[in-house]
C-alpha cells in the first residue's frame, strides 16, 4: 500500500525524521508513540499525502487539530466529510435546506460516536470532547478502507475512548494513528512504531514490544 524507503521529513525545509523506512499494508492497524514533538505528526502527514497521491478516494482523515469550520452547524461538518464525492449545485442545495437522505446518512454517523441527534447545533456550542466526536463523525460518515487519525480521541475519556476506537476499527480496515495513551495502543494496534528524537526505534507486531522498550520512548 504504502513505503517510504530512506526518506527525510519534515516541513518548511525543517528536517523532523531523516532516513526514515516505513511500510503500511493493508489491514494493519498502525499505532504511533513517543513524546510530543517526537516526529509522530510528521509522520501521519506524510502518509496522508503520498496515499492521497495515489488517487485514494477511500481514505479518511481525523486531522489532531479537528480541521473544523466553526461557523457552520455539526451537520455541515460532518457532511464535508463526502464533499468531494458530489457535484458544487448538490453540495450548495444542502448548505441552504439539508435533503432527507443526508441528513439520515449524517445522523447515522453522528449516532456512531455518540452525538445523536446534535446535527443542528452550532459547533460553537460543543465542547472540546464533542467537537472531536464531531471530527470522528465526519471520517466515519466519509467511510473508506484506510483511517489516519492524529491523537482521535484525546479529548474523551478512557472509558469512551476505548469505544470509539473499537468502533473506528470495526469501520476501517486499514488505520495509522498516533495515540498518547499506551493502554489504548496496546488494545487496537496489530503494529507499534515508536518514534523517539526523530528516530523511528520501535516498529514490530505490538504483542512483542515489551513495557521498558514503551518506558525509553517517553525518557528525557
Amino acid at each position: 500500500m504504502l513505503h517510504l524507503q530512506g526518506e527525510t521529513l519534515g516541513y518548511g525545509g525543517h528536517v523532523v525524521l531523516p532516513d526514515v523506512d516505513f511500510a503500511l499494508h493493508p489491514g494493519e492497524r498502525v499505532v504511533l508513540l513517543g513524546r510530543s514533538g517526537s516526529g509522530k505528526s510528521t509522520l501521519l502527514n506524510a502518509v496522508h499525502a503520498r496515499l492521497a497521491a495515489q488517487g485514494r478516494r477511500d481514505l479518511a482523515l481525523v486531522p489532531q487539530e479537528h480541521g473544523l469550520v466553526p461557523q457552520l452547524s455539526v451537520f455541515h461538518n460532518v457532511y464535508m466529510g463526502r464533499l468531494d464525492r458530489h457535484r458544487a449545485a448538490y453540495n450548495l442545495v444542502n448548505l441552504v435546506w439539508p435533503l432527507a437522505a443526508e441528513r439520515r446518512q449524517v445522523e447515522d454517523a453522528l449516532r456512531a460516536v455518540g452525538l445523536a441527534g446534535m446535527g443542528r447545533r452550532p459547533l460553537g456550542a460543543l465542547s472540546g470532547g464533542q467537537k472531536q466526536r464531531t471530527a470522528l463523525a465526519r471520517a466515519v460518515h466519509r467511510g473508506g478502507a484506510v483511517l489516519i487519525g492524529d491523537e482521535p480521541v484525546s479529548a474523551v475519556d478512557e472509558r469512551h475512548a476505548a469505544e470509539l476506537v473499537a468502533m473506528l476499527g470495526q469501520r476501517f480496515r486499514t488505520m495509522v494513528l498516533a495515540l498518547h495513551d499506551v493502554a489504548l495502543a496496546r488494545l487496537i494496534a496489530t503494529r507499534i512504531v515508536g518514534i523517539r528524537k526523530g528516530r523511528l526505534v520501535i516498529d514490530k507486531p505490538a504483542s512483542r514490544v515489551g513495557k521498558d522498550e514503551i518506558d525509553a520512548l517517553y525518557r528525557l
